[in-house]
């Protein structure tokens, strides 16, 4: 089971959190339209500004949008002009009341959004697949990972026939819940047709109750003493 779930679907509610939070009654499918538009018109707008994670707070009529990303630089523009661009722009398009505050990814080298971008960005440009993702692989070790997995899927390399290779170290504990394992995906379009590339990044165990999803504390598991 664990092989085949989205990794934080699966610890949703023990170590994981939602992305969207918000309640409704009615009208809960155009809600989620809502939430995907929100989604979709912030990764066209900073396709390289880093932004790894979206978590969309709704109360009535205001919305309140948490952009996690590696170059709050990039999003937040001089001065914070972007930011304020951004939620006009939205406020526009929503008709209600919009605020966006960013927040920095402390450690991009551990996050598996931001990984998979990275390889995305790379296989584009025409560089070697092997190359790239055994590098990438080799900076999150170095980084403190304590495994990582990255598939890519597709016309490797401009092949006639698709097909996937799976690279990995360290350990990747998919069925153990209390794992904390980060999941990224991305899709890399080439003139050979598009490769997509899935990352799960291990970074330890969480054993406190209701730790945030996004400042998790790891701590590694020691036997009981006897």
């Amino acid at each position: 089971m664990g092989q085949k779930v989205n990794p934080l679907g699966l610890r949703l509610g023990i170590i994981e959190n939602w992305k969207s939070n918000w309640f409704a009654k009615r009208n809960y499918g155009d809600l989620i339209k809502e939430d995907l538009l929100i989604r979709d018109f912030i990764a066209k707008r900073f396709v390289r500004g880093g932004i790894t994670r979206i978590d969309i707070e709704k109360l009535a009529d205001r919305v309140r949008i948490i952009l996690y990303t590696a170059r709050p630089g990039i999003v937040i523009g001089r001065r914070g002009a972007e930011i304020d661009r951004l939620s006009n722009e939205l406020h526009n398009l929503l008709k209600k009341q919009v605020t966006v505050d960013v927040k920095e990814v402390e450690n991009p080298n551990l996050n598996a959004q931001f990984i998979a971008d990275a390889v995305v960005y790379q296989i584009a440009k025409k560089s070697s697949y092997r190359y790239v993702i055994k590098r990438t692989i080799a900076v999150a070790m170095g980084s403190g990972a304590k495994g990582i997995k990255i598939r890519a899927s597709g016309r490797l390399a401009g092949a006639e026939i698709s097909r996937s290779e799976q690279f990995k170290e360290g350990r990747i504990p998919l069925h153990t819940l209390r794992a904390a394992i980060d999941y990224g995906v991305a899709t890399a379009h080439t003139k050979y047709g598009t490769v997509g590339i899935k990352v799960w990044v291990y970074k330890g165990e969480i054993f406190k109750k209701g730790a945030d999803a996004t400042n998790k504390e790891y701590r590694l598991a020691r036997p009981p003493s006897r």
